[in-house]
């Protein structure tokens, strides 16, 4: 017994000063030299601009918070606005998660026709056949700040004519605010919907 118990105390210990201490701060010190200390890109409100911390660039609005984490998904179903990527725990950062449901249950099924349906309802001018599955899908941690290009092209119509602007403007505007896969090969061309709403208003 005297065998087993010393062992496993030591190796008790071990993890406790490793994994709370040193792993800690070996992690804290690789997030001090990312973009804004590792607290992600936040996207503050200065009366009447709206500056990235990240890239330095200002866009003529000013949303009504002081401040948004343009990493973590958030809510946008205006139709003024292009909509965000649907979540399951409803955009809540404390409660991050999917459905954890099959694609042949039931009720998810249900719930993405009811997508379906709804954005059609708002996208006259989409067939069901062109909706990309990112806008009636949500993602596995319910807190994807990004679309696909197409699933913003086929908000393009509907803005360009609430807002009546030219839809080559919106169409402009997506190709801009597109981001290319990481080092040009790991990913998928994406946008991140709170900055590409935010250009959307620094249209005015």
């Amino acid at each position: 017994m005297k065998q087993n118990i010393l062992p496993a105390i030591r190796l008790t210990l071990f993890c406790a000063v490793f994994f709370s201490g040193i792993y800690t701060f070996i992690i804290y010190g690789i997030a001090q030299a990312a973009p804004n200390n590792g607290k992600g890109e936040i996207i503050l409100s200065e009366k009447s601009n709206v500056k990235s911390k990240q890239s330095g660039k200002a866009s003529n609005i000013s949303p009504k918070t002081s401040y948004y984490y343009a990493n973590v998904g958030q809510k946008f179903d205006k139709d003024e606005y292009f909509w965000s990527r649907p979540s399951a725990v409803d955009y809540n950062a404390a409660g991050a998660g999917g459905s954890n449901k099959g694609p042949s249950n039931p009720d998810y099924l249900k719930e993405v026709e009811g997508r379906i349906e709804n954005f059609l309802k708002h996208n006259p001018t989409v067939k069901r056949s062109e909706i990309p599955s990112d806008i009636v899908t949500a993602s596995g941690a319910g807190l994807d700040p990004n679309i696909s290009v197409q699933a913003a092209k086929v908000q393009a119509q509907r803005i360009a004519d609430i807002r009546k602007i030219n839809i080559n403007t919106v169409n402009k505007l997506i190709e801009k605010n597109t981001e290319s896969p990481f080092l040009g090969m790991f990913g998928t061309e994406k946008i991140n919907v709170l900055k590409l709403n935010i250009a959307l208003d620094g249209l005015r």
